[in-house]
């Protein structure tokens, strides 16, 4: 028999949601408009386990909009359970949902992130471009412990020194160049540099191999969920520390483990636009 003082605590709930990716980052989709949800952050660790949940790298809430301008509100659940500001893939994933649901017909959306607002376009049935907006490059803006904005900044990482270059594209992103990403250490270097004392707010780690001036390799290894097969702000950041080093282009195909994107920078802000595929795999009903 259930004591009744813990009969609330075992109270369990049935979620409708649909599982998506973008090149392999992979999403859990809830429509929360209609009934709200709280999930707390052991639920969403439960949602994303790859062996007793759906399994995903992140959980995206679609919400009513509450800033002026936008369409709708984006919530980014991290697989462990905290809040991402950003997350480019999850936009064109979420830009397909919402129309697949019949939320929108419209072919241009508005999203209100945690890291500001996001505009994409419906190009065709598999591509979606994002307009991921102006990259921040103040250190304080990123955040980034330095002194004053540079292309290239150098990170003690126990007595090594690497070398980085570090962007916000809503969330704070370092990026290093390396000669081959398919021996780039990711799963070590990664965490380091992720939670280095200079980001205060932490990081999300890119490795980047540069075939030629349009083209680039990447590997990124993503706070909250680890190295993942693609990642839309990371392929954004790249390519943006990349320019400023003078190493790129202002139109760049990022080929990730998972697939390609395509990043190109735009006007004297070099305001960043995002096009790549999303696709909706499933839908199921889940109870936490």
């Amino acid at each position: 028999m259930v004591p009744r003082g813990a009969k609330e605590g075992l109270r369990r709930m049935r979620i409708k949601f649909s599982k998506m990716h973008g090149l392999g980052n992979d999403f859990v989709v809830i429509e929360n408009i209609s009934r709200k949800i709280a999930l707390s952050p052991e639920k969403i660790r439960q949602l994303a386990d790859r062996r007793t949940g759906i399994g995903c790298d992140q959980v995206l809430l679609v919400e009513a909009a509450a800033a002026p301008g936008a369409d709708f509100a984006m919530r980014i659940l991290n697989a462990d359970g905290s809040e991402a500001e950003q997350c480019g893939n999850g936009v064109r994933c979420f830009t397909v949902f919402v129309r697949q649901l019949g939320l929108t017909s419209t072919s241009e959306l508005t999203i209100a992130t945690t890291g500001g607002l996001v505009r994409s376009r419906l190009e065709s049935s598999e591509q979606i471009s994002v307009d991921m907006g102006v990259p921040r490059l103040e250190p304080s803006e990123i955040p980034f412990l330095a002194r004053a904005r540079a292309p290239s900044y150098s990170l003690d990482i126990g007595g090594d020194v690497v070398t980085i270059g570090a962007v916000s594209m809503g969330n704070p992103h370092a990026v290093m160049k390396v000669d081959d990403v398919s021996t780039a250490p990711v799963s070590t270097l990664g965490p380091l540099i992720q939670r280095h004392p200079d980001f205060p707010r932490g990081a999300n780690v890119g490795f980047m191999q540069v075939i030629d001036a349009r083209h680039i390799r990447l590997r990124v290894f993503e706070r909250g969920a680890g190295e993942t097969p693609a990642c839309g702000t990371g392929a954004c950041a790249a390519v943006v520390v990349g320019h400023e080093q003078g190493l790129l282009q202002d139109a760049v195909e990022v080929s990730l483990p998972g697939g390609r994107l395509y990043v190109a920078l735009r006007g004297a802000n070099c305001r960043v636009w995002m096009t790549g595929p999303a696709v909706r795999v499933f839908d199921g009903e889940i109870e936490v």
